[in-house]
C-alpha cells in the first residue's frame, strides 16, 4: 500500500495520515443511497482519467453541503476503491467554524487548502481534488449556475505546472437547485463589519448569501444546509496537458494566465455541452 509522507505540522488538516480507508468503506453504502435514489446522479467520462496521479479541478454548487463534491468522490471510490487515494482541498475556515464536520471530512481524505499540503499529497503519489472558486463558487447566485467560476484564483495552475501533473476537469450540473442562492450580501456585511459588527464565530465568511433551502426556508448567511433532492449530472472531461511544465513555467505570469484561461474556457465548453444534454433528457 502507498506510504504517505507526513508534514511536520500537527494542526487539524495538516496531515495526510488522517484519511481512514475503513471509515470510507463504512460510509460508501450511505453515499450509494444518496447517489442512486436521492440525487439520481447521471455521470460520464470516467474513462478519461489517465494512469497515475492527477489534479482533479472542479466547480461546485449547493452551499456548505456541496453534494456534487461528495457524489464525485463516491464515483471515484466505487471505481478505484480506497487503494488509489485522492485528497480534497478544504477551506481552512471549515476547521474554525465546524470542527466535527472537518474531523469527519479528514477521515474521508480532506486536507487543508494550502499549497504545502497540495504539494505533499501529490508527491506522496496521490491525486488531489481542488475547487479553486472556494466559498464564492459554492455559494454563487443562481443566475450564475451555468458558469464556471474560479474567482480568478490561479494557484491550481501553478500546482499542476510545478508537479508536472495533468489537470482533469470535473464538471457538474443540477446541484445549484439543491440550494437556491438569490444574491450575495457580502460587500454590504463587510461594510457593517468595518463599522463594528462582529463576524459570527469571529470568522470572515468571504460570502454572505441569501438563499432558499432546507431546513431554514429563507436564510441569510453561509449556514449549514440540507440539499434538496434534485437530479445531478456529472462528467469527467479529457485531461488538459500544457506545453511547458516546471518551476520556470509556474513562475511565468503570462504563461500561467494563458493556461488558466485555457482550463476555464475548456471547462465552460464542457459544461455548456452537459447542460444541453441534461436539458434534453429532462424534456
Amino acid at each position: 500500500m502507498l506510504q504517505l509522507k507526513h508534514t511536520q505540522k500537527t494542526k487539524p488538516g495538516w496531515s495526510l495520515d488522517k484519511r481512514d480507508p475503513k471509515f470510507i468503506e463504512n460510509i460508501m453504502p450511505i453515499l450509494g443511497i444518496l447517489y442512486n435514489y436521492y440525487f439520481q446522479v447521471q455521470t460520464s467520462g470516467w474513462e478519461n482519467i489517465p494512469e497515475g496521479k492527477v489534479l482533479f479541478v472542479g466547480s461546485h454548487n449547493g452551499g456548505l453541503a456541496s453534494p456534487d463534491t461528495s457524489m464525485m468522490l463516491y464515483d471515484w471510490l466505487r471505481r478505484f476503491g480506497t487503494q488509489k487515494p485522492i485528497y480534497g482541498l478544504m477551506h481552512p475556515k471549515v476547521w474554525d467554524v465546524f470542527p466535527p464536520a472537518a474531523e469527519m471530512a479528514m477521515k474521508g481524505g480532506a486536507i487543508i487548502a494550502n499549497p504545502k499540503m497540495a504539494y505533499a499529497a501529490l508527491r506522496s503519489g496521490a491525486s488531489v481534488l481542488v475547487y479553486p472558486g472556494g466559498a464564492e463558487d459554492v455559494f454563487r447566485p443562481h443566475q450564475m449556475r451555468d458558469k464556471i467560476y474560479f474567482a480568478d484564483r490561479q494557484g491550481f495552475i501553478k500546482l499542476a505546472l510545478r508537479e508536472n501533473v495533468p489537470i482533469v476537469p470535473a464538471i457538474s450540473w443540477g446541484a445549484h437547485d439543491t440550494l437556491i442562492v438569490l444574491t450575495d450580501l457580502y460587500k454590504i456585511m463587510r461594510r457593517f463589519h468595518k463599522w463594528g459588527m462582529p463576524w459570527l464565530f469571529d470568522v470572515d465568511p468571504l460570502v454572505f448569501p441569501v438563499y432558499l433551502g432546507l431546513p431554514w426556508g429563507l436564510a441569510v448567511g453561509p449556514l449549514p444546509n440540507i440539499p434538496l433532492p434534485v437530479r445531478m449530472y456529472t462528467r469527467v472531461c479529457p485531461p488538459i496537458v500544457f506545453e511547458r511544465y516546471g518551476k520556470e513555467a509556474a513562475s511565468d505570469r503570462t504563461y500561467v494566465n494563458k493556461c488558466y484561461e485555457l482550463v476555464k474556457n475548456q471547462m465552460q465548453q464542457e459544461l455548456d455541452n452537459l447542460i444541453k444534454l441534461a436539458s434534453e433528457e429532462r424534456v
